[in-house]
């Protein structure tokens, strides 16, 4: 565990409401970029984020102050993270994302760490991006997303996902993949652009 998870632990166990305002001021951003990723709506992305971090303190309320302390935050968010928006797929009449709401979305692109959305460098392309994304089977795309827009080790996201290292490498894999069939090789430029 880093120094910086070390005094975000060490402040839960000593005094819970202070500690949750640091995790949530550390975290908020990566939980809301995951979900936003996995479901293609900037609105749900913030309904989730929400329910997330409720069930994260409700959780937090729970445990002893040793258990706070040998918790690791990102990993354990990102579990709860992945469960609300498991529980929300389950629970709600699936719909497709709206162009308008992916337009919107778009347009607060929060995460500028290099990975997928790295080619995204045109609207368009983001707005491609994101549909893509919400094309994808649910492990490949929570893979994907928590590999490629979060930032997080194979090792973590195993743990996150309940499962082994290989079983991450092989969905983030085949994630990928699917990406790029469903983006589809890139357009050259009109004639007049090159002159």
């Amino acid at each position: 565990m880093d120094e910086m998870a070390e005094q975000l632990t060490e402040r839960l166990a000593v005094d819970l409401d202070d500690g949750f305002t640091e995790l949530v001021r550390l975290h908020a951003s990566a939980v809301r970029a995951f979900l936003f990723r996995v479901c293609g709506s900037a609105a749900e992305a913030d309904d989730l984020g929400q329910d997330t971090f409720l069930r994260a303190y409700t959780a937090l309320q729970g445990y002893s102050p040793q258990r706070r302390r040998e918790l690791r935050p990102r990993a354990w968010l990102m579990t709860i993270a992945a469960n609300v928006w498991r529980n929300h797929v389950r629970t709600s009449v699936r719909r497709p994302v709206a162009v308008t709401t992916i337009e919107d979305a778009s347009q607060a692109w929060p995460d500028e760490r290099p990975g997928p959305e790295e080619c995204a460098s045109t609207a368009e392309e983001r707005r491609r991006l994101v549909s893509a994304l919400t094309q994808l089977p649910e492990k490949p795309r929570v893979a994907v997303v928590l590999r490629h827009v979060v930032g997080m080790s194979y090792g973590e996201i195993a743990e996150t996902q309940g499962c082994p290292v290989g079983t991450v490498k092989a969905q983030v894999s085949r994630g990928v993949g699917s990406l790029r069939l469903l983006l589809g090789p890139k357009e050259p430029p009109p004639r007049e652009v090159l002159k």
